[in-house]
């Protein structure tokens, strides 16, 4: 295998001249880095990766950047993104961040050594003076980063709405909710979905409302305090499946029978709500058709050249599962 000496000697530089030329730091002049490109090319130096930054300033490759690969949701959303950036001949690279500003810097110091193209990113952290300083194009993914910057998501607000409308509809009399991160976009969408549709209720208290984190042991201890402290509640909606999850762990721990004593209604559609006893109803998002398009609209910008910032919003849908279930119908 050839060596960055090799390559040095063949182009009669230094190994550091080389160096300079491969991460782009420090002045070369035109035509040695001409000479030390045509000695990578010559000798087959890690050609596929280097010789493209060299002469096209591009790598091919794709970051996504999710705050936890723990919850389900992010891998279904990953093999999305992973698709699209495969079938268009770029590379894709996967980083936890667990939603840290400062880890999210680290993955993005280290990528722009590899002059990364662009980034898909789920955050609630990274901030916008940052974003600015990107000089890449980004797409925003699940979550709304900045209204001047695209993203895609989905109508978290109105399909909150939906979810409490439809426990009410079932004849649920005193509806809980168990809350995702403050600093979320959205999961502040889907509180207020919520407060839409049960604030101006006779029985709405705040402490109806629990924080879960968006974690599954979390949620679980939410829901614990949440039904101890309110054991009329009969209606519990959750902010995302792998909370909802844990919310029915809680109330099986607590010995409450679900869907007969309490109902249970999430959101997301992943896999795992499918192989809960009892099942879980959610409201589902179009995972793949949402992480697919950002990686698409991502694509058209670094093929393109422009970053003019386009938003989309699909829309969720009303999967109904053994986790709910009308009044009328117990036995």
């Amino acid at each position: 295998m050839p060596t960055i000496k090799d390559v040095a000697r063949l182009a009669e530089v230094s190994t550091a001249t080389v160096s300079r030329v491969l991460n782009g730091n420090g002045y070369v002049h035109s035509e040695t880095k001409e000479r030390v490109a045509e000695a990578i090319k010559q000798l087959n130096y890690r050609p596929n990766d280097v010789a493209r930054i060299l002469f096209k300033g591009r790598s091919k490759m794709i970051a996504l950047f999710v705050p936890d690969i723990m919850n389900p949701y992010f891998p279904e959303l990953a093999r999305a993104v992973e698709d699209m950036t495969n079938q268009h001949g770029f590379t894709f690279v996967l980083c936890n961040t667990d939603d840290d500003l400062n880890k999210e810097i680290t993955y993005l110091e280290a990528l722009k050594q590899k002059s990364l193209d662009g980034i898909i990113v789920v955050s609630s952290t990274m901030t916008e003076e940052y974003i600015q300083n990107i000089d890449v194009p980004v797409i925003a993914l699940d979550r709304i980063l900045h209204r001047s910057m695209a993203s895609v998501t989905v109508n978290n607000r109105e399909g909150s709405r939906q979810a409490v409308q439809y426990l009410k509809d079932l004849g649920c009399q005193r509806i809980a909710h168990i809350s995702g991160p403050e600093q979320a976009s959205n999961a502040n969408q889907r509180l207020e979905g919520y407060l839409d549709v049960v604030k101006e209720e006779s029985w709405f208290k705040k402490s109806y409302i629990e924080p879960g984190e968006y974690h599954f042991e979390e949620a679980k201890k939410a829901t614990e305090r949440l039904l101890t402290r309110h054991p009329e509640i009969d209606g519990l909606f959750v902010a995302n499946d792998l909370m909802g999850v844990g919310a029915i762990k809680a109330a099986e721990a607590l010995g409450i029978k679900i869907p007969d004593q309490l109902s249970v209604i999430a959101f997301d559609g992943i896999t795992l709500g499918e192989t809960t006893t009892p099942t879980l109803t959610t409201m589902a998002q179009p995972i793949y058709k949402i992480g697919a398009r950002a990686a698409e609209l991502l694509i058209q910008q670094i093929e393109n050249q422009y970053h003019e910032a386009q938003s989309e919003e699909f829309t969720v849908e009303l999967v109904e599962r053994d986790s709910t279930r009308r009044k009328e119908d117990h036995p």
